[in-house]
This record gives structure tokens, sequence and C-alpha cells, in this order.
């Protein structure tokens, strides 16, 4: 009973009616979209499988994020490197990923989201098992930077994820994945990366049963695909297909969609925000190491410098330093629970903004000469919200753009953002040695200004439905209109 019908745009004329008459097709038909058979679906099993399956894509990104922090001093000691040189190991990773971003986003709208994940896990598997083995520094450049490459496809995972969520659950669920990423950094810090490795290949298998969206195979016309796809979220869930003709959508633009005249103020200001996002995040984690290096606040802060009395001074982590590093680690789990608990109420904007605001305050009271225990309590409330306004980029990212560019939009921020985190090595690790007041500021200021970005970014995306096509008009707006037309009818 299951029918389809092809529109290439929501604007409806006269002789748009003429020539679907022409062809059999009736206005007075019923018809449902993609957002219409998710709504009807509801978040049941199928949807609490893919929070897991594809939470695991992250702990790839977790395991990595985690060595940069401890990966640094340890050579730096061993190798016996200058500041300069252990700053390029991490930003190489950034430049990796920068490109990566983008190049497996275009992947992903092109030949399918499953697809750039299927690259990037894959990628990340073998290049990351041969720079285990890197025997001097340049392999080591050259191997770290082709991981980053393949690291750039893991935020493809929250395209697929987000493209079978009704819209209620949208903002809760993908926050959720953050969860997954934050334990992978804890079993990191208590057990090491044996434990996440073992998952490794599991993250492989995973993709066999992971289903491509059905988002995606409407706008590319294969629905005999999308209708088999719902029918098996209807029969996890325990829910009836909807009835009626499927409404699909024509595939429009590539990039130069994201720079039309209704996006392209929301593409920039995104861009800042996610460059302001990377730059504060990585940066709050590196600069962790840095100053607990460098012993009491006082002797940092007091001089305005860090400065060690040889070029090649090496001070390995100590125990207390990883105690710490685990306790800071663990604030991006209260971070999660406060955005989860206004994303949906104050919306994705002020959500934004006020994590912005919030890590700006907490790094305020860095500046004054304060012992290792305030500095610990400033970083934990600074990371916690940083990392939580990380996943609301994200949900906003997500849904502000149709489906035809999501995986392309959220590829071109994520390099973004790698150019923000491969710039704050050389802040956080070669600046601070010179200046302290003058790194903190850098990072005070480029908060700021993204929580400004946040706030006049000009749309809103609490309670709308996904968009599939350029040309389709706003997607709340329609499942408004068309509830109010059932509900006259009824």
């Amino acid at each position: 009973d299951n029918e389809i019908c092809v529109i290439a745009s929501a604007r409806v004329d006269p002789e748009g009616i003429k020539s679907a008459s022409r062809t059999g097709f009736h206005q007075t038909e019923e018809t449902f979209t993609v957002d219409d058979a998710l709504e009807a679906f509801g978040f049941g099993k199928f949807q609490w499988k893919m929070s897991v399956l594809t939470g695991l894509s992250w702990i790839g990104d977790a395991m990595e994020m985690m060595i940069l922090s401890i990966l640094g001093p340890q050579l730096h000691c061993e190798w016996r490197l200058p500041s300069y040189q252990v700053a390029l190991i991490t930003s190489v990773v950034f430049v990796g990923m920068a490109i990566g971003s983008t190049v497996l986003g275009n992947v992903s709208d092109i030949y399918g989201r499953k697809a750039g994940l299927k690259i990037s896990m894959f990628w990340v598997l073998f290049y990351g098992l041969l720079s285990a083995f890197a025997p001097v520094y340049g392999w080591l450049l050259i191997l770290r930077g082709l991981v980053g490459f393949g690291l750039g496809g893991a935020p493809q995972s929250v395209t697929l994820y987000s493209e079978f969520l009704p819209v209620k659950s949208r903002g809760f669920s993908v926050i959720l994945l953050a969860v997954l990423f934050v334990a992978a950094r804890l079993v990191y810090h208590t057990y090491g990366n044996h434990y996440l490795l073992i998952l490794s290949p599991t993250e492989l298998h995973v993709l066999q049963w992971l289903p491509e969206s059905p988002r995606f195979h409407v706008l590319t016309g294969k629905t005999d695909k999308a209708m088999a796809t719902f029918a098996r979220i209807a029969k996890e869930n325990g829910k009836a297909m909807p009835q009626g003709k499927l409404v699909i959508y024509k595939q429009v633009g590539p990039i130069k969609t994201l720079f039309t005249s209704r996006y392209w103020r929301t593409t920039l200001l995104l861009w800042c925000i996610w460059f302001a996002y990377a730059f504060t995040y990585y940066g709050i984690v590196l600069l962790t190491t840095e100053l607990y290096q460098a012993g009491h606040s006082c002797e940092g802060t007091q001089g305005g410098k860090i400065e060690p009395s040889c070029r090649l001074e090496c001070k390995y982590l100590t125990i207390a330093d990883y105690k710490d590093l685990l306790w800071t680690t663990t604030a991006e789990f209260p971070g999660i629970l406060v955005i989860l608990l206004v994303i949906d109420r104050i919306g994705r904007k002020k959500s934004l903004a006020l994590c912005f605001f919030m890590f700006s305050l907490s790094m305020l009271p860095i500046y004054a000469c304060i012992g290792r225990t305030a500095v610990t309590i400033c970083i934990f409330i600074a990371r916690a919200f940083i990392s939580g306004g990380y996943q609301v980029a994200y949900v906003y990212t997500s849904e502000v753009f149709p489906t035809e560019i999501r995986a392309l939009a959220i590829g071109t921020s994520g390099t973004m953002s790698k150019v923000g985190a491969l710039v704050t090595p050389f802040v956080a690790q070669v600046l601070l040695r010179t200046s302290v007041y003058g790194t903190l500021s850098l990072y005070c200021a480029f908060s700021l200004l993204g929580g400004i970005a946040s706030l006049i970014l000009p749309i809103e995306t609490v309670g709308k439905g996904l968009q599939e096509s350029s040309l389709d008009k706003d997607s709340g707006d329609e499942t408004t209109t068309r509830t109010s037309k059932s509900n006259d009818t009824q």
C-alpha cells in the first residue's frame, strides 16, 4: 500500500497541481515524509541500539585525544624534543582531521553515511597500528597525520544517528553519544588503552549491522531501500508502518548550497563557533598537563611565564598529575548532564552561548595566585561547560542544514574546528612558557567571541524537523500544517 510521490520543491503552484493531476496524483491523497515516519515509530529499541553502536565510533576519537595529552610530555623526555616539535605532533593530527572532515563529509553525502564511516574506521585502525612502530620523529609525524585524516570521518556517526531520530528526542539523543566518548576516556585513564583496543575489531563488525540512513536513500531515489529500513524500524519498535505515499525530494546542490542566501550567515557563524570550541576545548586539555608540570600556580602566574631552565628540560608526569587529569576528564559527565537539562528548554543558540561564557568565567581565577586544588576546580568547571557546548554544536549543525548537504556541513565545520585545534598546541605548549597571562587571555577572548556568534545565529532549530532538500521549506512548519489539516479532516 506504500507508494512513492516525487516532489522537487515545497513550493506549490497551479501549474504544478495540473501536472500532478495529469499523472494521476491528487492533492487529497494521503502522503507521508521521512519525518512523519520517524515520528510514528518514536524512540524505541531500534534507536537505543543505534545509540550504542554509533557511539562506538567515538572510541577512536576518545583514545586519540587522551594520547595527545600524554604523548607530548613522554616523547619530550624520551626523544629529547623541543617544545615546538612536541606541539607539532599534536598539530599534524589536526591537519589530517581538517582535510579528512571535508573529504569524508563529501563522500558521505555522495556515497552514503555508512560508506564514510567504513573508510574512517578502517583508515584509523591501519595507520594507528603503523604509527605505534614509527622509528623516528619524521615517520611519526606522517603516520599521525594519516591517522588524523581517518579521524576526520568520525563525526559522520552523528550525521547517521541524527537521521533516525524523532524531533523531540534529537537533542537528548545526540548528546547521549558523548557519554560513550567520555566513558572511553575514563577507561583509558584508569586501565590504559588495552581494553579500548579490544573494541576496535568490534567497531568494524558493528558497521555490518548499521543501516544506511533512509533520508539519504530517499534523497538519492533508492526508495525501496528506504522502505525496507522503515519496515525494520517499525518491527523493532513494535509500531505500524505509515500508510500512503512516501514523499521524496530531488538532490539539489553540493557545497555551494552552504552559501545560498538562506544559509551563508549560518555557515560562516558556525565555522567561527566550531573554531572557537576546538581552540578552547583542546586548549584546556593540553593546558591542564602544562599547568600541572609547572608546579604551584604562583611560580607561573606571578612572573607571568613558565620558563624552563633548559630548552630540553624534561619532566615526566607524576602519579598526582595522572590523578588530576582523571578528575578533570570526569568533568565532561556533569557538563553533558547540564546540557541535557537545558538544550530543549532554552534552545540550541542560548545553550551554545551559555557554555562559552561559563568557560571564560571559570578561567578568570587562574589569573590570580591560586593553589593546585583551586586550579583543578577551575579547569574542571571550564572543561565541563566547553565539552557540553561542543556537543550542542553537533546537534545544531545536524539540524539546521538539509539532508543533501548535512554530512558536508558537519565535515566543513569539523575542518574549521581542526584549524582551531592545530593552532592551540602552539598556544598551550609554546606561548604558555613565555606568557601565562597572554595564553589565558587568548582562550577567554575566543570563548567570548564564540558566545556572541552563537547568540546572533539566524535560525533556532529546537522543536523543528530535519529538512531533506534546500528547496524544502521549514520542516517544522510543514509538520504543523500537515497535522492541522489532518485534524480538520477528522
